[in-house]
């Protein structure tokens, strides 16, 4: 049975909508009406036993500047929780969809039944020269370049989401938000543009899940709901995963000129129960979660590689 992965994307087409090929790695422009293009994609062939991500097989109901009426339907009254998930750098648009297909299966996996969700993708433009060893850093700073200016069409789609997920939420449904990576910094422009539109707060997501975070440790402790310091008005809780085993994270802060990253450990202050109350932030230390084919690349891929990371997550899902 195919995975079904509601999918947005403000990446520029170079052919079919319905072509996975099209999806490239330029940017829309941002004062475009129809720059984000939705639709919906099936992946097949994936195994949670063996990390098998699969493949897109299909790309359908595509549309320009927001979902189509069966989509905001099924969406609206899934029958199950709804998980949004942006991807990090280095991912294709078929990686990021399958990515998104992956998280959905290995949390439906988990027996937690809150970790059962219809999952939507954001595509944002990443080159996606995802194996490349060694990562050169102009590849790098391009994917950081594009997640940044990502952020206008990131904030629209949270736009266009909002009644659905206000619907789903009136449904007894459970919403959640999971950024991976670079994915973080297309988020935090997406937050800071949020509030720089005059858009006020809005419980957009039950939980927040920040996994291997690349963008600055300093990100939430910026003054007025500058970068993610206003992501508490739009999610009810926060979990950050960090590790200090994650090379990726230590590369990234070589080439960012030694500016710690989120995901090395933490915010900045992540001690200081004023800033963080537990109630509303999970900060979860991921340099234990080794249990898995551990290298260089997949170090930074724990949140869905390590069986106790995906525990620990799918649990936190449930509270």
């Amino acid at each position: 049975m195919p995975t079904t992965v509601y999918f947005a994307s403000n990446r520029v087409l170079t052919g079919q909508v319905d072509n996975i090929g099209s999806y490239g790695p330029n940017l829309q422009p941002p004062s475009s009406s129809d720059a984000i293009t939705y639709g919906t994609a099936f992946v097949d062939g994936i195994d949670v036993a063996t990390n098998l991500q699969g493949t897109v097989t299909l790309i359908e109901k595509t549309s320009l500047g927001r979902f189509g009426q069966d989509a905001i339907d099924d969406l609206s009254n899934a029958g199950r929780n709804l998980l949004v998930f942006i991807h990090g750098f280095d991912n294709t648009f078929s990686d990021a969809i399958t990515r998104a297909a992956f998280n959905r299966e290995w949390m439906a996996a988990s027996g937690v039944a809150a970790a059962e969700t219809a999952v939507v993708a954001f595509s944002w433009p990443s080159l996606g020269q995802i194996v490349s060893i060694p990562i050169l850093p102009g590849d790098y700073l391009h994917d950081q370049n594009m997640a940044r200016l990502s952020g206008l069409h990131l904030m629209t789609f949270f736009a266009n989401l909002e009644p659905i997920l206000r619907t789903a939420r009136a449904n007894k449904r459970r919403t959640f938000l999971l950024a991976h990576s670079m994915g973080n910094l297309a988020l935090q422009s997406a937050v800071e543009n949020w509030f720089l539109h005059g858009n006020g707060n809005a419980q957009l997501f039950d939980q927040a899940i920040l996994a291997a975070g690349d963008c600055s440790y300093d990100t939430f402790d910026q003054p007025n709901l500058a970068r993610l310091s206003g992501l508490d008005r739009l999610a009810r809780r926060v979990a950050i995963y960090y590790s200090h085993a994650d090379h990726v994270l230590q590369l990234s802060m070589a080439v960012n000129l030694g500016a710690q990253r989120l995901g090395q450990d933490g915010p900045r202050n992540r001690s200081d129960l004023s800033s963080f109350p537990p109630a509303q932030y999970h900060m979860v230390d991921a340099t234990g979660f080794q249990d898995y084919d551990f290298n260089f690349l997949t170090s930074h891929q724990y949140y869905r590689l390590s069986p106790k990371a995906r525990a620990v997550i799918a649990s936190d899902m449930g509270q």
